[in-house]
């Protein structure tokens, strides 16, 4: 009877760990491997939806050219890169 109540305890940790923790792990290595991607002069779109063009780089920041003028914000804040996407079309 223990050895029952062992192996289904087993195999929802399993399940948890496959649903749950996994894709998570995957998602953040992704999202790192994009930050450390991008490069001067790159078109990005930010999380709060500002487009712009990156001017500079730093350790964790980044200053983005836009219309309006120049904007310091953090790595993080990028959501995707437009240069690629744009080149695709042409």
């Amino acid at each position: 009877m223990s050895t029952t109540l062992i192996i289904q305890l087993l195999l929802m940790v399993a399940i948890f760990y496959f649903l749950l923790i996994r894709p998570n792990q995957q998602r953040a290595k992704k999202e790192k491997a994009f930050e450390a991607g991008v490069k001067i002069g790159d078109k990005i779109i930010t999380k709060a939806g500002i487009h712009g063009k990156i001017a500079e780089l730093g350790e964790t920041t980044i200053v983005i050219e836009t219309m309006a003028g120049k904007i310091k914000m953090e790595r993080s804040a990028i959501s995707m890169e437009m240069s690629a996407k744009l080149n695709e079309k042409k």
